[in-house]
């Protein structure tokens, strides 16, 4: 038996209305995503540093360019995300005040966030002029629900997409260097992000009193994984540009609104929201938890003996666990079912962990193989 927090993420394409604003605040104050030269250099300098004067690419292959518009729209979540983070700290919202964000210095939390925010915004800027200098059409916002409503679980939030980012960059670093499309020489920029990207990790886990460094080796992922969990995180057809124009799979049954693979458990309390909503991650405490399996539920598809859970953890090989105690429930169209978590005797890494239903018991060369087999998806696990 294990005792998890699950942090649950809002229903972002369900048809049923969330309980959370849905964030529509472009442009912003600062002209974002559109500022003016002089906008352009106050975000400059608020976010320490400016814009790369490198010559951009002036074509992108088919795959470069699919990997642009993803981190195109992450990075506008991004920079909506910490947009609205930093309006509740100062403005004093409930759940983000002095109190709520003690013991941190709230003076310099706040410039931290502040200069997050501006990165963001110049990331996103950066990725739309690449594709526009390769005569790809830029990436507009969407409208977005983020499934928080304190700082404690903000931060967090935080940390969980970060941690994604971190998994994704260097698959996208690795298709320019070898994609054959003009990109190469952005391979270092894009490592400059992975660093930067890090350095805020950091802080965020040092918020939640984590070390700031999960693990020695981070864990890896790829852009599939990562538009899964991004378009859980976009409010269905708010995008200018459809997502169904960037060339990536789509996982589990797409007629089923509220459907997917969630994880299941005990729930900490003190992290609970109200809204119903999809468990797409789970957080493990390991001074509370002794698990040896998770259970998980898959709304929309069928579950059957001759899958498995995928688990993706520090840069080791993908483990292959077999699904089992399958309990089809007759009056609602989900499956309960339970797969071992080796953390241990796998050599998990601390911090993220991504999991997956697969057709078959594998094996698995890298985590390509393994996007490529995944039926529905991904379960995020967060272990600290």
């Amino acid at each position: 038996m294990i005792l998890i927090t699950v942090l649950t993420l809002a229903a972002a394409v369900s048809a049923a209305p969330s309980k959370y604003p849905i964030t529509n605040v472009f442009p912003l104050a600062d002209g974002f995503p559109n500022p003016s030269p002089e906008q352009l250099l106050s975000i400059q300098k608020a976010a320490g540093g400016s814009l790369s004067n490198a010559p951009l690419p002036t074509t992108l292959s088919q795959n470069e360019t699919t990997a642009l518009k993803l981190l195109a729209h992450n990075e506008l979540f991004e920079v909506a995300f910490f947009n609205e983070l930093l309006t509740n700290i100062t403005t004093n919202v409930p759940g983000y005040c002095a109190n709520d964000t003690a013991p941190l210095d709230r003076a310099l939390l706040i410039k931290s966030i502040e200069a997050i925010k501006n990165q963001e915004e110049l990331h996103s800027i950066g990725a739309n002029a690449f594709l526009v200098n390769a005569k790809e059409v830029p990436i507009a916002p969407c409208q977005y629900i983020f499934p928080v409503s304190n700082f404690k679980n903000a931060i967090l939030f935080a940390q969980v997409f970060t941690d994604l980012a971190l998994s994704t960059i260097p698959a996208v670093q690795l298709l320019f260097g070898t994609d054959g499309g003009d990109g190469t020489r952005n391979v270092i920029t894009l490592g400059s992000i992975l660093g930067q990207e890090g350095q805020q990790d950091g802080f965020f886990r040092y918020a939640q009193r984590k070390t700031p460094s999960a693990a020695p080796f981070l864990t890896g992922g790829t852009a599939s994984i990562a538009f899964n969990v991004l378009r859980k995180l976009i409010v269905q057809d708010s995008c200018p540009q459809p997502l169904s124009t960037i060339d990536l799979p789509v996982w589990g049954n797409p007629s089923w609104e509220q459907g997917g693979l969630w994880a299941n458990g005990y729930v900490d309390k003190a992290l609970r929201l109200p809204e119903p909503a999809w468990p797409l991650w789970i957080s493990i405490n390991p001074k509370l938890s002794a698990w040896s399996s998770l259970p998980f539920t898959e709304f929309g598809l069928d579950v059957g003996s001759d899958q498995s859970i995928v688990y993706l953890s520090g840069q080791n090989l993908p483990v292959v666990a077999p699904v089992g105690n399958i309990s089809h429930v007759l009056s609602a169209p989900y499956t309960d079912f339970e797969a071992a978590f080796p953390f241990e005797e796998a050599g998990f890494a601390n911090g993220l962990t991504i999991a997956g239903l697969v057709n078959g018991k594998g094996p698995f060369a890298n985590a390509d193989e393994v996007a490529n087999a995944v039926v529905d998806g991904p379960v995020i696990i967060e272990r600290d």
